[in-house]
């Protein structure tokens, strides 16, 4: 028979086994287990972030640089460096090994300061005449370097994104080189010189060659065309973009009735884009002359000056919603909300050999009014009435897939027919920052903080055609800011 002592040795000893075995079994299967209930799981990490931490074959350093003493003195400051610190913790958790994260306080006069300088990190000035540095340098094995020189607030909720694209361009350090074909004012206009938002994201993010006016050949290194509202091309242009697609390349396309953009750069450009019998060719039409007013998804414009006055529905200026996307293609799944202005539409060729897919629609009521007809009327205010719905969804953007033949058989050197990738889009004001973004300076830097997805669709299509799908869904995450909704709104009933 046990004795009294033994059965309570043998019982602690029990205990402190099931203890440490409790504690191991914890370390080894729950130190990345987390518990999100935020509303939007801002602080889960997505597929397309997982996937790219996944395919990590070398390792990828992250040093993040945060100015302690300094950022503890503002709370905002503060309470978004953990934020950032913490989500770095789960891509390290997530990395098997291959992610490795430094921290780096850049106190005042220190080498961790030059370094930091060196990296290409901004300080942020503080009232106090003392800076505060908050960003991160990443390196691979190879002397690939990326930077994010500044968190700032109002890239919060694009902040998975810019750590995600931070690791893949550093996992896969050559870019894709895209060459880019437009009449559009992408570096600048003279009464805004700073690149279009779209333009600069995407120069980031690719090996972008612009191609000359007078280009006869497509660059043997081009691994997308990108085509924005072209000027009228010589059938030799259209005879080497013919032979690009057809010979298994792909190619993102914007044409436009009516750009309203490429009269900002320059007066003296075609307002309208095509590209001569190519879309035919490729199983695509689009009446260049015609002009979608769309009742439904008419955007609200000032009617005045006069902040008094109501404002107006806007039917060549549309607000487009998830319910105008196709929620199964990857370069519009992700997408919130997109602005447009005097797009067309674009519809299959009876009896095309190609496969013609809608990505965008509009809503159905809507119609077509001819160009010229539309830039006669004098007062823009009554230009709803003017809708007669006709209950057709027009295709504003679509994918074309499938065998095609060449626009021109005849031609010395034709590539005859081919399997086309193509994503084309009927309206080219989608670049333009004034229906998308607000372009701030900030630490001597143009940040951008979209209002709508226009940006977005560009580089979904962008990074879709040339094969990497992954940064796509982290585009369009919602903001972490939770607003007092309820709070707000008794504040407005006690207005009125």
């Amino acid at each position: 028979m046990i004795s009294r002592r033994t059965y309570a040795f043998s019982a602690l000893a029990l205990a402190a086994i099931l203890f440490i075995g409790t504690n191991v079994f914890a370390e080894n299967f729950f130190t990345d287990a987390r518990l999100d209930l935020t509303q939007n799981r801002q602080f889960t990490l997505s597929r397309g972030t997982r996937n790219i931490l996944a395919k990590l074959q070398e390792p990828v350093t992250l040093k993040f640089y945060y100015s302690r003493t300094a950022g503890a003195r503002y709370a905002s400051t503060a309470a978004y460096s953990k934020r950032v610190r913490d989500l770095l913790d789960e891509y390290v958790a997530l990395g098997h090994g291959k992610l490795i994260l430094q921290e780096v306080d850049p106190e005042p006069f220190t080498p961790e300061e030059d370094q930091a300088s060196a990296a290409g990190l901004t300080p942020a000035p503080t009232d106090r005449g003392d800076v505060v540095y908050f960003g991160l340098a990443g390196s691979n094995s190879i002397d690939g370097r990326q930077a994010i020189a500044y968190f700032a607030s109002q890239r919060e909720a694009y902040l998975e994104y810019d750590l995600s694209a931070l690791i893949y361009h550093l996992a896969a350090p050559k870019k894709p080189a895209i060459g880019l074909l437009t009449s559009l004012p992408v570096m600048g206009a003279p009464q805004n010189p700073q690149p279009l938002a779209a333009y600069a994201a995407l120069a980031q993010e690719y090996d972008v060659t612009t191609l000359a006016n007078d280009f006869t050949a497509i660059p043997a290194n081009i691994d997308l065309l990108v085509i924005a509202h072209p000027q009228q091309m010589s059938p030799q242009q259209q005879l080497a973009v013919d032979n690009f697609v057809l010979g298994g390349h792909r190619a993102l396309i914007f044409v436009d009735p009516l750009s309203e953009l490429v009269q900002q750069g320059n007066p003296q450009a075609a307002i309208s884009s095509d590209l001569g019998p190519l879309l035919h060719s490729w199983g695509v039409d689009f009446p260049a002359n015609m002009v979608l007013l769309d009742r439904a998804s008419a955007q609200q414009v000032a009617g005045s000056n006069d902040p008094r006055e109501p404002a107006i529905a806007y039917p060549i200026w549309l607000h487009l919603t998830t319910q105008d996307f196709d929620p199964r293609d990857p370069v519009t799944a992700s997408l919130q909300n997109l602005n447009m202005a005097t797009t067309g539409e674009i519809a299959p060729m009876r009896g095309a050999t190609t496969i013609f897919h809608t990505l965008i629609a509009s809503s159905d009521q809507a119609n077509m009014m001819d160009r010229a007809q539309l830039m006669s009327l004098r007062d823009p205010s009554h230009l709803i009435d003017t809708v007669r719905p006709t209950g057709v969804r027009y295709a504003l953007a679509a994918r074309i897939t499938g065998p095609a033949k060449t626009a021109f058989p005849n031609a010395p050197g034709a590539v005859q027919k081919g399997n086309v990738q193509l994503v084309i889009v009927a309206d080219s004001d989608v670049w333009d920052d004034r229906f998308w973004v607000h372009v701030t300076n900030q630490l001597g830097r143009p940040v951008a903080e979209p209002f709508a997805d226009n940006g977005a669709l560009i580089l979904n299509a962008v990074e879709n055609l040339t094969g990497s799908d992954d940064l796509i869904s982290l585009r369009t995450r919602a903001s972490s800011d939770r607003p007092f909704t309820v709070v707000q709104a008794l504040q407005q009933s006690a207005e009125i």
